[in-house]
């Protein structure tokens, strides 16, 4: 299966036939990324002045839409506003992006997290290995547990020197079930609930949860398995946008800066073709 999928689509609000819908849906849901190099998310000259780390308050590798205001970000008050409104602009163009594609999403689409991230890829320091996102995983979070509920993602890579954001994307998922499935235990009796009473979880994992973990963190351990496993460099140049089920889809960022996510997140009930989900592949 080929990593991208890609189209022409170069409006936030494209008009898109039936038959068009359900194949960029199909290529979605099966997990290829679809990647739309025609479509860009344009910085105003105001809002140019905020492609720069230096807005960045150390805390956390990213900056982040929380309500109305931004996290991980310094500046002045009324600076922050509108770096803000940048962020907030950005969401609002993502999720109309989505509605139109995927009308039949748009009821059941829960809003995440928001973020611009200005800094260079790999330049946190002294990142432990579960961190390293240029080494090939799914996403699952320790934190988090979402119940096999879908993890989808809107970029736009905004970087004003020509630098694409370079990604490896690995084998199908269901190929990987395979393999590192048979080396997972079963989750420990009552660790679930002593985990949310300690509130490292915000909700009791699911042995869903407890094996996408353990997915996780067996790929990124796995050297042999980074280097060796089928795989394709693809690269996002600025001006474009690309979209996937991070969740199913084998990712690694290897180099890039200054882009924007959306995060939404999708029951499961609320898909086309459900089979091919990750909890389904687990299940089978």
């Amino acid at each position: 299966m080929q990593a991208l999928h890609t189209s022409n689509i170069n409006t936030w609000k494209p008009n898109i036939d039936g038959a068009s819908s359900q194949a960029l849906v199909l290529a979605l849901e099966q997990g290829q990324v679809l990647f739309l190099p025609k479509l860009g998310f344009v910085l105003d000259e105001s809002e140019k002045q905020f492609l720069s780390p230096a807005w960045l308050d150390g805390s956390r590798k990213n900056i982040s839409l929380e309500g109305e205001k931004v996290g991980g970000a310094q500046g002045a008050e009324q600076e922050l506003a509108r770096l803000a409104g940048m962020v907030a602009r950005f969401s609002q163009e993502a999720t109309a992006l989505i509605h139109t594609l995927f009308p039949h999403y748009a009821a059941h689409l829960h809003q995440a997290r928001t973020s611009y991230r200005p800094s260079p890829v790999g330049a946190s320091q002294a990142i432990s290995w579960k961190k390293d996102d240029s080494r090939l995983h799914v996403d699952a979070f320790p934190s988090r547990p979402n119940h096999g509920e879908r993890i989808l993602r809107v970029f736009a890579n905004v970087n004003p020197h020509q630098e694409a954001r370079v990604w490896r994307v690995g084998e199908p998922f269901e190929a990987v079930a395979i393999k590192f499935l048979p080396t997972i235990n079963k989750p420990i009796v009552g660790s679930a609930a002593l985990l949310k009473l300690l509130k490292i979880t915000k909700k009791k994992r699911s042995e869903y949860d407890h094996i996408m973990l353990h997915l996780h963190d067996g790929m990124k351990a796995d050297m042999d398995f980074q280097q060796n496993v089928p795989q394709q460099t693809v690269h996002f140049p600025p001006g474009s946008v690309w979209i996937c089920f991070s969740d199913q889809v084998l990712h690694a960022a290897m180099c890039g800066q200054f882009m924007f996510e959306q995060t939404f997140h999708l029951p499961i009930s609320a898909l086309q073709h459900p089979e091919l989900s990750p909890l389904k592949v687990l299940e089978r």
